[in-house]
């Protein structure tokens, strides 16, 4: 299995003036603009540590993920959420020939923890042995950073200035995040069960 990020999170998408703000950085001179650099570096580690930690895709973009096999022929769970479209299933047969699945053959079961690809039909198209299914899809919770919801904005912009105050901090124990961050996120984690185990 492997999860490609296809589209990054535009420079303009990322609120690097906000974050500004929230440092108190000095505006209205002549090299205000910089840092923006180095601001985008934060902004984007923090996305990225946020959507680890919650499973959730925050800015909208596209992935493909390719598999030798389903997992569950029934319904196979896609691995970002929330996914807004499947744009495309292909599927490589042993020799390399791609096929391309049509459309009405499958559907995407929308849900906010775990979205699945299910077959209009009794199982998705086969995959032969030593073939393998790409699907192409777009996840994301928001196409900008004004729709994001509020507490995980914050959040955002907390972990980037923790990052930020940090940065020449080598001795902070692995995974760390504040407090804060980790309270306004908590809610958007995905909830596992297994072993008699809740997380």
């Amino acid at each position: 299995m492997m999860l490609i990020e296809e589209t990054a999170i535009a420079d303009a998408a990322l609120p690097v003036d906000q974050f500004k703000a929230h440092l108190r950085l000095g505006t209205g001179f002549a090299e205000g603009s910089v840092q923006n650099e180095v601001l985008n570096g934060f902004l984007r580690a923090a996305i990225a540590a946020i959507e680890a930690r919650t499973g959730k895709v925050l800015i909208e973009r596209e992935f493909s993920w390719s598999l030798s096999e389903w997992r569950d022929a029934a319904g196979e769970v896609l691995p970002a959420a929330p996914v807004t479209a499947v744009d495309a299933v292909t599927v490589t047969n042993a020799a390399g020939v791609q096929s391309t699945i049509a459309s009405g053959d499958y559907r995407l079961e929308q849900d906010s923890q775990r979205p699945r690809l299910r077959p209009t039909g009794p199982t998705l198209p086969n995959v032969t042995t030593a073939g393998s299914v790409k699907i192409t899809f777009t996840a994301g919770m928001s196409a900008d950073w004004g729709g994001l919801p509020a507490d995980l904005g914050q959040a955002v912009l907390l972990l980037a200035a923790h990052y930020y105050e940090y940065r020449d901090e080598t001795a902070l124990g692995a995974g760390c995040m504040p407090f804060g961050v980790t309270s306004l996120i908590q809610r958007y984690r995905a909830v596992r069960f297994g072993a008699g185990v809740t997380q």
